[in-house]
């Protein structure tokens, strides 16, 4: 079994904005919070990911490249809206954050998430990474599906 442990916190600044972007497009299938499926494309690229409950900072995780197009039909499936935005992936001593900058419903909401090997893993956080929002669960993706940013 696949394990995500992941740190999701706020942005600040805009130094983070330096990096090259990729528009992302996804939806969910199911947003259970027993279990989410969830259907991703990632420029031209396309996934279907299924993920677990969150403890703590962990949940299992599985992923798997689908067909765009059957990607693109699934999104039709989907939950809406659909959760567009742009991520930079930027390495930041020895470690990869991605950037998600939301659009559509959710604008005006910028988060970095880091993905680490163990929960005790420890880190050090570029200048523009703000207060760490992991354990607030309207920050979920599958959650700003249902309670959009510009609703908070």
């Amino acid at each position: 079994m696949a394990i995500e442990i992941e740190r999701k916190f706020l942005v600040v600044g805009d130094a983070w904005r330096e990096a090259n972007a990729v528009f992302y497009s996804q939806g969910y299938l199911s947003s259970d919070k027993a279990r989410t499926v969830r259907v991703r494309i990632a420029g031209e690229q396309a996934f279907l990911t299924i993920k677990g409950v969150t403890q703590g900072m962990s949940r299992a995780e599985f992923e798997y490249e689908i067909p765009l197009a059957d990607a693109h039909e699934l999104l039709q499936l989907c939950e809406q809206p659909l959760i567009e935005k742009y991520r930079r992936k930027i390495t930041s001593a020895g470690f990869v954050w991605e950037v998600d900058e939301f659009l559509g419903e959710n604008q005006g909401l910028v988060v970095a998430e880091i993905e680490l090997p163990s929960e005790d893993t420890l880190f050090t956080k570029p200048e523009w990474v703000g207060a760490e929002v992991t354990a607030d669960v309207r920050y979920f993706n599958s959650n700003l599906v249902r309670l959009p940013f510009k609703q908070w």
